[in-house]
């Protein structure tokens, strides 16, 4: 029979950052706070996070590399929104923080995940920041924390 090991949604010791794009904050504020409750709930003291707000989702790559790569953090949550609009930036932004965040992730010591909301339009981002599909950043922090106790399980 097969040894199962998977991670467990109780907080493990150590701290948490989460970085934050500030650009269309109507909907990235709503996944903070839906972030920071998540951890909350499931054992991680405030005073254990850490947020990073950045300009916009382009630039949050950088700081999500930049805190992952300081060993301070058991788990870092990457949120923003990028909205499709009438030209390609839309593509070129979307595509690139998930390449960006996707790199991180493959490199890092820390449990790395994705909480960046690409909608075609303003109600998809609503809906997905705590309206009708739950909350993508509360979504992103339980991974956040599921990995990271997987990963503490792996080193042992």
């Amino acid at each position: 029979m097969p040894h199962f090991i998977e991670g467990h949604l109780v907080a493990p010791k150590g701290r948490f950052a989460v970085c934050v794009a500030r650009f269309n904050s109507f909907i990235t504020e709503q996944l903070l706070a839906g972030a920071v409750d998540a951890l909350v709930r499931h054992g991680v003291a405030d005073g254990d996070i850490d947020v990073y707000r950045c300009p916009g989702t382009w630039e949050l790559t950088g700081v999500v590399r930049r805190a992952a790569g300081s060993g301070k953090y058991v788990g870092v949550v990457a949120l923003g929104c990028v909205i499709r609009g009438g030209t390609p930036h839309f593509d070129y932004v979307a595509g690139e923080v998930a390449k960006g965040v996707g790199q991180v992730t493959m490199s890092a010591e820390c449990a790395v995940t994705f909480g960046v909301l690409t909608c075609d339009n303003v109600e998809q981002a609503v809906d997905r920041a705590g309206v009708k599909s739950g909350n993508k950043g509360a979504d992103a922090a339980i991974a956040a924390i599921e990995l990271a106790n997987l990963y503490a399980k792996m080193v042992k």
